[in-house]
This record gives C-alpha cells, sequence and structure tokens, in this order.
C-alpha cells in the first residue's frame, strides 16, 4: 500500500476534527457500528419543487466511419447555479454535471477520448460495460493532468442503462462527490421493437445527495492532498439534499401517459426506497443489466449505490392538476423528498407495456466450475482500520481470483454492514439471499446490494476479454478505503 493509503486510514485526530468541522453524526468502527454520516448544509436551502428538472446534454460524436463512433470529453472545472443565487464549483466532463449522455448502439464500437482538464488524476470507468481491460478504468490506469486517454468500447452486449463515473483509487469518492460521472445508454433491435414509452418520454434520473457550504460549494471531508481528514466518513459521506440530474428537489410537468424513467443511484453511500405518492405503481422493466423477461408492478423500488432500474409510470391514472411525488422512504425529512411530476395536460399515447420484454438466460449453477467466497468485514490495516475483503485490503499488485475465459463460477458473498457489491466485466444472477433463492424471473446484474450480516451467491460466466478487473464496494467511501479486489480472466 501507499503512503498516501496508510494516510488515509489512519483512524487518528485528524477524523474527529473533519466530525467536530462538518456538525456531522454518527459512529466509526472504533466502537463496532459503522455509520455513513451526514454533512450538514450551512447555504440557505431552497423550498422543494421549485426548481424544473434538466436534462442531460446529449453527446455528439466528434466523427463516425463504418463501425465506430468517436466522442470526445474534457474533464474541467465550471461555476454552476445549483442553489438559487450561489454558484457551485463542480468538477465535470464537458464542464456539466451530470456529464454529457452518451446514446450508443449495441455491437457498434464506441470510443470516447477523455482528455484530463484538472489538476489532479483521473480514471474514467463505463460502469456496467463488457469492456476490454485496458478501457475498463482499472484505478491505477491513471490520465494526468494535460494528457488524454482513448477508452474503446466494443458494446458486445445488451441494451441498457449505463452509467460512467471517475474510478481513481483512493480518490474515486471526492471525485464523484464533485461531479464526474454521466449516463451512456445502450440501445439495440430488440428493446427499440418494443411499445414502450419513447423520445421526450424516455427520461434518465440520476439521484445523488450532496451538502453545500455558505458560499454554495460542495465540500468533503478534508482535502484531496490528505484523504485522512476523511477517516471519520468511514461508513461512507451523506448529503443533506437530494439532486435529480443536477437540480435540488425538483419539479418535472408530464403528461396523461406513460413515461419511462431511467433511475440511478449516483450517491457515495446513501440507498434509496423510492415510492410515488400519493400511492401509485412504479412498473420495472429494466435493471442494471437490461431489459427483465416481464414487468413487474411494485410499490418501491430499492437501489443501493451504482444500482439502476428502468421504470413506466401511467400519469393517465391522475388527473389535469395532480402533484405526484417521488419519495425516499429510506430518507427522514427533506432527504424522504425526491422530485414532484405536476399532471398538466392530456396527450395521446400509444405506448404499451408488453406482458414479454425479453428473453433472460437462466444461469445453471450444476455448471459452475467452482464456488469462490468473499467476505466484506471491517478489519485492521497498516496499524489503523479500514474495510477489507477477505481480511486483506486491495492491492492492485495481488490477482485474488482467477477465473478462465468461458467458465460460470458461484460467489459467494458475506457482509458484516450493509455493502454494495459491483463486479467489473461480467454481469450476474443472484442465487440466493441468506439461503433463500429469489422469486420470479432472473436479471441480469452488475451490482447487489448486501445488507447486514448478510450472504448472496451470485452466479456469472466470464465471457469477453482476459485481464485483469476489479470487484469492489460501491460505497465509495469503503472503496476507497480498501474494499475492493483484482480478479483476472485466464
Amino acid at each position: 500500500m501507499t503512503l498516501t493509503r496508510r494516510r488515509a486510514l489512519r483512524l487518528l485526530g485528524l477524523g474527529a476534527a473533519a466530525v467536530a468541522a462538518s456538525g456531522a453524526s454518527g459512529c466509526s468502527l472504533l466502537d463496532g457500528t459503522p455509520q455513513a454520516r451526514l454533512l450538514a448544509s450551512t447555504a440557505p436551502l431552497p423550498t422543494p419543487f421549485t426548481a424544473s428538472l434538466p436534462m442531460p446534454a446529449v453527446a455528439r460524436p466528434s466523427r463516425t466511419d463504418g463501425h465506430t463512433d468517436y466522442y470526445d470529453l474534457a474533464q474541467r472545472a465550471a461555476d454552476l447555479e445549483i442553489l438559487p443565487g450561489l454558484h457551485t464549483r463542480i468538477w465535470g466532463y464537458d464542464g456539466r454535471f451530470p456529464g454529457p449522455t452518451i446514446e450508443a448502439r449495441s455491437g457498434r464500437r464506441t470510443v470516447v477520448r477523455v482528455s484530463n482538464g484538472l489538476d489532479v488524476p483521473t480514471v474514467t470507468h463505463l460502469h456496467g460495460g463488457r469492456t476490454p481491460p485496458e478501457s475498463d478504468g482499472y484505478p491505477t490506469d491513471l490520465v494526468r493532468p494535460n494528457t488524454q486517454r482513448d477508452y474503446a468500447f466494443p458494446l458486445d452486449q445488451r441494451a441498457a442503462t449505463l452509467w460512467y463515473h471517475d474510478h481513481r483509487m483512493d480518490y474515486t469518492g471526492p471525485q464523484v462527490w464533485r461531479g464526474l460521472a454521466g449516463f451512456f445508454l445502450v440501445r439495440d433491435a430488440e428493446e427499440e421493437a418494443l411499445p414502450l414509452p419513447s423520445g421526450e418520454r424516455d427520461i434518465p434520473l440520476m439521484i445523488c445527495d450532496r451538502s453545500f457550504a455558505e458560499d454554495g460549494s460542495m465540500p468533503y471531508p478534508g482535502r484531496l492532498d490528505r484523504p485522512g481528514a476523511r477517516e471519520a466518513f468511514m461508513g461512507g459521506v451523506l448529503g443533506d439534499v437530494i439532486l435529480v440530474n443536477g437540480a435540488p428537489w425538483p419539479q418535472l410537468r408530464v403528461e396523461r401517459a406513460r413515461y419511462r424513467f431511467r433511475l440511478l443511484n449516483g450517491s457515495n453511500a446513501r440507498p434509496y426506497e423510492l415510492s410515488l405518492s400519493p400511492d401509485g405503481v412504479l412498473v420495472q422493466i429494466g435493471a442494471d443489466g437490461g431489459l427483465l423477461a416481464a414487468p413487474r408492478g411494485l410499490r418501491q423500488v430499492r437501489l443501493a449505490p451504482g444500482e439502476r432500474a428502468d421504470v413506466v409510470v401511467d400519469f393517465s391514472a391522475y388527473r389535469i392538476g395532480d402533484h405526484v411525488e417521488l419519495r425516499n422512504l429510506a430518507g427522514d425529512g427533506p432527504q424522504g423528498r425526491v422530485m414532484r411530476f405536476v399532471v398538466d395536460r392530456d396527450a395521446r399515447d400509444d405506448s404499451m407495456i408488453p406482458k414479454v420484454l425479453s428473453r433472460v438466460e437462466r444461469l445453471d449453477p450444476a455448471r459452475a466450475k467452482t464456488t469462490r467466497d468473499f467476505e466484506f468485514t471491517g478489519g485492521s490495516m497498516h496499524g489503523g482500520t479500514g474495510w477489507l475483503i477477505n481480511g486483506r485490503p486491495f492491492d492492485p499488485k495481488r490477482m485474488d481470483a482467477r477465473p478462465r475465459l468461458g467458465d460460470t463460477e458461484i460467489w459467494r458473498l458475506t457482509s458484516d454492514v450493509a455493502h454494495p457489491v459491483h463486479l467489473h466485466l461480467a454481469h450476474f444472477q443472484v442465487l440466493s439471499v441468506n439461503g433463500e433463492r429469489p422469486a420470479g424471473q432472473p436479471e441480469w446484474k452488475d451490482t447487489v446490494e448486501l445488507r447486514d450480516a448478510q450472504t448472496v451467491e451470485i452466479i456469472t460466466r466470464f465471457t469477453g476479454y482476459r485481464g485483469r478487473y476489479v470487484m469492489h464496494c460501491h460505497n465509495l467511501e469503503h472503496e476507497d478505503m480498501a474494499m475492493m479486489a483484482t480478479f483476472e480472466v485466464v
């Protein structure tokens, strides 16, 4: 481990100072009950539902040829008005938060050139991408300031709602917090043949939490060159303002028609239990890895950090003038509110939700070549305390598993406290949760939430590419504090 990581993981006075300065509450691993800590805003906060929902800009290719679309994204600082009357310095792709949405085609190669105009190194990861190792965003594959890197995505995968974000070792939390994230939508003919809501009624929603200082800045525990100041936030960092597409508690005017919402939990550590108020139905049609086999009518949808769910809401069930609120049942007070829809006009709607959406292959556990165990816990490291997998902190020089290309394996994941676990390269299916098989048809996932003291078995087939990849906790503070492991597909 580097000196930086050792400094970051010593539980000394810097952590207590950070808590005192922020006014946060919670507890650390020292008393055995790690909890995410709330950073309290000191800026005046807007009344919910006064801002309009922004739509992320759609990136345009800089050029195309017979088989590839090329994009250029520049990482740079920018000042945005997120809170009324205040300017917030963000780090964004093209100076935007969220970054521009890339709309790509399954099977068509996409190359994204990322130019780093910031004063710190970065790494970009396509979350949910089936990507060659040299373009996957391994956390030490740094793009230095004033340099650039081409990320090539063959996109040999189904249509799905993906996202891209910073993945720099030890610094993913602060760099995503500052704004380095955006949508990446993969489309294909199977999905386009369905009569689902589309066009202006197909809306991506990046939900995340942030906190704001009096001057409008988004503070994060400690300076980037002194990550040790983040130690008291080992459970994760929570903001007290809920942003959707970068706007605080926004409002969207909708027609009496069906809308597709691509829900993304882009928070560092906060889970969401999303529901409609007054009581409404969220019809889930997709998960991390694309379409479900059949739609699911749900009263609430839970998303851990990094997870996605595509849902359809039918606003024809409401009257003109009705207000419909998207709420977070896992939050209290302002953190229990997300955004509001105002039903304000009639419209023609030719969309439908088919009873059959897609064919989802069920992986057979009898074909698994091996079962591997991974334990996600807090523990001692380098004279301090950190987040470990199988009792060891992340070491980029160590391989923790070597699956063979084409093999099917079962990975048994066990937690001490809640950990959303993300697997690079290979989508998986959940076989069991605490020994119980999930009901219904299988779905493709790339992130699964382990709840407190829980065991989840996943099954995956390693196809695509040989090379090194990582599995890690997607609570970004846990990831930065060593809860990551490298596996090599051989």
